[in-house]
């Protein structure tokens, strides 16, 4: 039940927002979907999920969000129900993070008995799923064809802290040879997080600019481009380089094996460490284990980060480091209150072992396959306005021409039963659930063919008047 309703609501009882609890059995209840019947925009500001929104959220909420009128109340495998009793296919799953979707039965049961156990003792103890959790990704990534000098793992609770260590251990070598060996290289169209250290490796004007000045000693390069990184790499200067094997914010951008070879390379000779964030595109969405799993050991990391689908929706992320970063962290370096808890490890350590099967995995590329082909038959009708499918496994991108704006292709998707996301560069980004049924990627696929041609339709959008 809502606790707090604000007085210029109690006085008039039509205003009244009815219990969260009845709204949510009331869904339960319903049988009939919305879904593809009609198109529905955004609840109204007077509907339950408005008054909701405008009373109990906004007034108390910090403004760094600009969301839909759209209240989530529950979710089950690819689909997902708001306030209004909509229900939705869903293509993002929490941005790339419910890997198993949503309300997995098996993972309720390890919550559900772990909350009963111990969910939290703090790390000044051993607890059994922390080191059960950094031994599967140690073992499993190699085993993979994965990250060939994996050794250690630092446990935490999100991307932005598992980037945030990484450039932390990388300095912390650079200064075992030098005190003036602190730079950093980044790349354009990266993105790794938003406090300070992932912020300033985040090379985007938007995001940077309110907060400068930032973490000194930052350069940035071109993806795909290893002259730009010779012209700023030093073997004084330099103690690391982060990237995305694939870029997910920026615009679901894959960067070429060769060049990443070339990179680590260049990493070697001048004894800078080589961090691969794989938060976004790790653990299976590639199709592989980790998205460089297939690149030759000469091109694998010193350094991985990973979180988002570790925990399905738990908040975790992990830190997985080789023998020469190992050796230089002492007692006291890093650490955390909260990450490396029983209640997250127990469920990574389920996560982990389903994301790593060979079965798993191999059925990630036959959707991986599906979802390829049906965008590119969209993209073929479209030609005008649709450039490219771009990504790799589950992590996929239409890139959209200038006459199509990416934000009214997420909106006309969501009035018709279809949750995308953006990306970088008018980029329609779709990272769905790893096992996502077949039926659910056609019947979301002929949605979104829907909501393009809605727009081509619509004699007011820009889509049409081109």
């Amino acid at each position: 039940m809502l606790r707090y309703i604000p007085r210029s609501l109690r006085k008039d009882s039509n205003k009244r927002i009815p219990g969260l609890a009845s709204c949510v059995a009331k869904q339960f209840s319903t049988t009939q979907s919305l879904l593809n019947k009609t198109s529905i925009p955004d609840a109204s500001e007077d509907s339950h999920t408005g008054q909701y929104i405008n009373t109990i959220t906004k007034p108390f909420t910090v403004t760094t969000y600009a969301r839909p009128n759209v209240v989530m109340t529950h979710g089950k495998g690819s689909h997902m129900y708001d306030l209004e009793n909509r229900q939705y296919i869903d293509f993002c799953a929490g941005i790339a993070v419910t890997c198993l979707g949503h309300s997995h039965s098996k993972i309720s049961e390890i919550i559900s008995d772990q909350a009963s156990t111990l969910m939290h003792c703090s790390n000044l103890y051993h607890n059994l799923y922390a080191g059960e959790l950094a031994n599967k990704l140690v073992t499993k990534t190699i085993t993979s064809g994965g990250m060939k000098d994996a050794q250690r793992v630092f446990l935490c609770n999100s991307g932005t802290e598992a980037n945030e260590a990484a450039l932390k251990f990388a300095r912390k070598y650079g200064k075992s040879f030098s005190d003036d060996k602190y730079e950093i290289i980044s790349f354009t169209n990266s993105f790794h997080g938003r406090t300070m250290g992932a912020l300033s490796v985040t090379a985007n004007e938007k995001y940077q600019k309110p907060f400068a000045p930032l973490v000194p000693g930052v350069k940035v390069a071109q993806p795909n481009d290893i002259a730009s990184v010779k012209d700023l790499i030093s073997k004084e200067k330099t103690c690391a380089v982060i990237i995305e094997p694939v870029q997910g914010e920026g615009g679901v951008n894959t960067i070429d094996p060769e060049f990443l070879v070339s990179l680590k390379k260049l990493c070697v000779e001048n004894d800078v460490v080589l961090i691969y964030d794989e938060i976004q595109c790790g653990l299976g969405r590639s199709g592989k284990l980790w998205a460089h799993s297939d690149l030759p050991e000469e091109a694998h990391p010193d350094i991985l980060t990973m979180a988002k689908a570790l925990g399905n929706g738990f908040p975790i992320g992990a830190v997985m480091v080789s023998e020469n970063i190992e050796k230089v962290l002492k007692v006291g370096d890093h650490g955390t209150t909260y990450g490396g808890n029983p209640l997250g490890c127990k469920i990574g350590s389920y996560v982990v072992d389903q994301v790593s099967d060979k079965e798993f995995l191999s059925e990630v590329e036959e959707k991986s396959e599906k979802f390829t082909k049906g965008l590119s038959k969209i993209a073929n009708k479209y030609p005008d306005h649709i450039d490219e499918v771009k990504g790799k496994g589950l992590l996929l991108g239409l890139q959209l021409k200038g006459n199509l704006d990416v934000g009214d292709v997420v909106a006309k998707c969501r009035e018709n039963g279809l949750l995308v996301i953006s990306a970088g560069m008018n980029v329609l980004r779709i990272v769905p659930a790893l096992n996502i049924p077949n039926e659910v990627i056609e019947e979301g696929l002929d949605v979104l063919s829907k909501s393009i041609d809605d727009l081509c339709k619509d004699p007011k959008s820009t889509i049409s008047q081109s």
